[in-house]
């Protein structure tokens, strides 16, 4: 349930010639995922924190077209329950996202500052594939866990950081590891499964969510937005190594031949 302004109620905070305003740049934003496969059909989102003010994508608009009127904004500090939410601006039509608790979720829990939430192929398709590597005990070099995706030796790898509480971001040769939660009925029946997910792994930046897509959220818009794209090459990849067998995880030292000495 959530609980909305009048139609006229501050439309001042989503009013800005700044194109780095937050209510400009979700419709730029989404403009881009639509145009890279990630918010088809209505489907997926965004979510930028300014502050206490966090500024959402609505449900149900063409992300494609959508216009800073058309987004919702309400206060990080005011809200005791995330699934009874009052805004502090509502647009005239549309409603709320349901994606709108797990966004909350990324703020609260992560002090992120942008989360995006796309249903790319390629995300969907790699929690298939873990689902299928498990049932079959199939899949050479991965741990066959339908629950983590894992992939290390890949220098597109280096576009993560480390963790909340370390400095820098992955190198080549570690393993990232993203978490896999079910599906449901419901988007926002997903939010404590990915809370948990967040607690089981403290360092992740993303979740995925069987046959669905993915979460990422990062401290800024600029590193989760090279987070989301980095991940998506990796899951593309993974499932065009899958088709030839090459392993997700691997070992270089012992797959490659040794160097020579002069």
């Amino acid at each position: 349930m959530s609980h909305q302004t009048p139609e006229d109620a501050n439309h001042h905070l989503v009013q800005s010639e700044d194109p780095e305003h937050p209510a400009n740049l979700i419709p730029s934003l989404c403009a881009k995922f639509w145009n890279l496969g990630w918010v088809t059909g209505t489907g997926g989102g965004c979510s930028i924190r300014n502050d206490d003010l966090v500024y959402l994508a609505p449900s149900g608009v063409q992300k494609e077209l959508m216009k800073s009127s058309d987004i919702y904004v309400l206060s990080l500090a005011a809200q005791t329950d995330f699934k009874n939410r009052t805004y502090l601006r509502s647009p005239p039509v549309y409603k709320p996202s349901q994606c709108t608790p797990l966004f909350l979720a990324a703020f609260t829990k992560r002090g992120a500052g942008c989360c995006i939430h796309t249903h790319s192929q390629w995300a969907v398709l790699v929690t298939l594939l873990l689902e299928t590597r498990a049932s079959s005990s199939q899949g050479p070099g991965s741990s066959n866990n339908p629950r983590l995706f894992e992939i290390n030796n890949i220098e597109q790898i280096k576009g993560f950081g480390k963790g909340y509480t370390k400095q820098g971001n992955l190198g080549y040769h570690d393993t990232l590891r993203i978490p896999v939660i079910e599906n449901t009925a419901h988007e926002e029946d997903l939010t404590e499964f990915l809370e948990a997910a967040m607690e089981e792994y403290p360092d992740t930046y993303a979740v995925l969510v069987r046959r669905h897509g993915v979460y990422v959220w990062g401290d800024n818009v600029h590193k989760a937005k090279t987070m989301c794209e980095s991940l998506d090459y990796l899951f593309q990849l993974a499932v065009e190594m899958h088709k030839m067998g090459i392993p997700w995880l691997s070992d270089i030292a012992e797959t490659l031949p040794a160097s020579k000495t002069a």
